[in-house]
């Protein structure tokens, strides 16, 4: 996992605090869409879309990471919209991450996110 520490700015873009390296290519560049998630009942998750390098690609959040991290008292869809809602920087923080490690489409589960300290 990379240390690198990455934040949501006003128009979606999360931009990483690692710099380019000669030789390599430069860092993907992700984006996240003005759009409310999309409840997917059938697999108790929120799925969003992210914009990878121009191309969108389908995201998604486990029930238990928003009942474990975010707040979600149960997996009813609007405890679960709200949930994200309150979460939405942290979690489009960490997409982008798993987004960069992986080069594609993630599901975030409960173990991605780390307690925060302070």
């Amino acid at each position: 996992m990379s240390a690198a520490s990455f934040s949501a700015d006003g128009d979606g873009a999360v931009a990483g605090a690692a710099a380019p390296v000669a030789g390599q290519p430069a860092p993907v560049r992700v984006t996240f869409p003005d759009e409310p998630p999309v409840f997917d009942g059938a697999n108790l998750m929120m799925r969003f879309v992210a914009d990878l390098d121009g191309e969108g690609v389908v995201c998604a959040i486990t029930a238990e990471a928003l009942e474990d991290h975010f707040g979600a008292e149960s997996a009813l869809e609007a405890v679960l919209r709200d949930a994200f809602a309150r979460g939405r920087e942290r979690i489009h923080a960490a997409c982008a991450e798993a987004i960069r490690e992986t080069g594609g489409s993630v599901v975030l589960h409960s173990g991605r996110f780390r307690v925060q300290s302070g």
